[in-house]
């Protein structure tokens, strides 16, 4: 079964901006956004990769029309965030991809499950699909708001993910040497590691 995931302008602006938009076919079989996303990364003040990007109708993407918003408390939020959450709430969403502070607390409150950009490039870094370093680099380079302590402690733990798996790699190298006799022990130099 695949995942019903809704999107908010925030996460592909992002992932457009930083050149990772392909990453959300890899990670999601679909994204679903109302018109009013659609409307937000066409308008004119929206960078020009951007306006392009949603003028190709990327064949993953699904464009659906803005649901009626019966909550007042929805209201608060702006067009883009609220519209995602009528959807999310209209399509049963299992996913709703969303950096916007009052909008995932006004998701999280429905029971929806909400990651952002920084959330979906952390999953694209577990799975193998890209330089995290690389990826929150670009993503300094944007209008991307948030406390550098928290991109800091993203980058940390992937590098701490990240050395615990390679030395892993090395225990289990080094165990299948010692039950293969004559075959080269690898080498305990860091510099060769």
């Amino acid at each position: 079964m695949s995942l019903r995931v809704v999107a908010d302008t925030g996460p592909l602006n992002y992932l457009l901006l930083i050149g990772q938009i392909d990453l959300l076919p890899h990670l999601f079989d679909g994204v679903c956004v109302p018109r009013a996303v659609q409307v937000e990364l066409s308008h004119r003040d929206a960078p020009d990769a951007v306006r392009l990007w949603i003028a190709g109708d990327p064949d993953w993407l699904t464009v659906c029309p803005d649901p009626m918003i019966e909550e007042d408390a929805l209201r608060m939020l702006d067009e883009g965030e609220r519209a995602a959450i009528a959807l999310a709430i209209a399509l049963r969403a299992d996913l709703i991809l969303m950096d916007d502070r009052a909008g995932v607390g006004a998701a999280r409150a429905r029971a929806f499950a909400v990651t952002g950009t920084l959330g979906i490039l952390d999953l694209a870094a577990r799975r193998g699909l890209i330089d995290l370093e690389r990826a929150v680099t670009r993503l300094r380079g944007t209008s991307f708001r948030c406390r550098p302590a928290l991109l800091d402690a993203l980058l940390d733990r992937h590098r701490a993910e990240m050395g615990a798996s390679d030395r892993g790699a090395r225990d289990i190298l080094e165990h299948d040497a010692e039950k293969e006799p004559g075959s080269p022990r690898p080498s305990r130099d860091p510099a060769q590691a």
